[in-house]
């Protein structure tokens, strides 16, 4: 009898422990940290002013140095830029007027109500080289070798298969191309008990996986205090 109890309590175990890889596999990143489907799902049904509102009002970090930012991505006229996790339009917009008629900007988002709300305020602004993209967390939805850079600002850390985004990142930049991302520090003499609980992967877990995509790093703007500024350059191609 006894040996029949350890048998379905062994039996039961290993559906437990399948049970969980198989969440994993679906769920959650390539180191197996589950991150669950509900992630990133109350964007997916988001209220743009809501957010809005959230992201663009005086205090955010982000939103109060929006003009340093841009003027240390240095764009130019012409150049192809896409805004990944896009999110209200803050940057999308910014770059667009800062690129002109002649330049491109991609407004990425998972989002469909993000970028329906950032595709009507380009067009009350007259934007019209700015085009919104709605994206999964495998891919950006952007041709191969399309844009110069790619801009991710407090995002980086929604990405629930990191490996993957990386590798559709480096896809879509063209071989002169950069990669800039902005997130939050997680360093508990900075950080609120909030970040610390949401975010992630910190700034050297995130430096590390980058470089491990196939980037390096190429600099650091020392522009903000809650988060840090990176910006990489893919490894020529073999």
């Amino acid at each position: 009898m006894r040996h029949a109890i350890l048998a379905i309590l062994t039996w039961v175990a290993s559906m437990l422990i399948a049970a969980t890889a198989a969440a994993q596999q679906e769920n959650g990143d390539e180191a197996g940290r589950v991150l669950g489907p509900s992630m990133n799902s109350y964007y997916l049904d988001a209220d743009p002013e809501f957010w809005r509102e959230t992201f663009e009002r005086d205090g955010r970090e982000l939103y109060d140095q929006r003009r340093a930012i841009l003027k240390a991505l240095a764009l130019k006229p012409g150049q192809a830029v896409a805004d990944v996790g896009a999110g209200s339009g803050l940057f999308s917009l910014l770059f667009a007027r800062e690129l002109g008629p002649s330049g491109r900007v991609y407004a990425v988002d998972i989002s469909e109500p993000f970028t329906q709300a950032i595709a009507e305020r380009a067009a009350q602004a007259g934007l019209t080289n700015l085009v919104t993209v709605v994206n999964d967390q495998h891919s950006l939805g952007l041709p191969d070798h399309s844009v110069d850079l790619i801009f991710t600002a407090d995002t980086y850390h929604h990405f629930e298969f990191p490996h993957a985004m990386l590798a559709a990142i480096r896809r879509a930049l063209r071989p002169d191309g950069r990669l800039v991302i902005i997130d939050f520090r997680t360093d508990p003499a900075i950080a609120s008990a909030w970040v610390q609980g949401h975010v992630r992967a910190g700034r050297e877990q995130v430096i590390a996986e980058v470089e491990s995509a196939g980037f390096q790093r190429e600099d650091e703007f020392q522009l903000l205090k809650r988060n840090y500024f990176l910006r990489f350059r893919p490894e020529p191609s073999d």
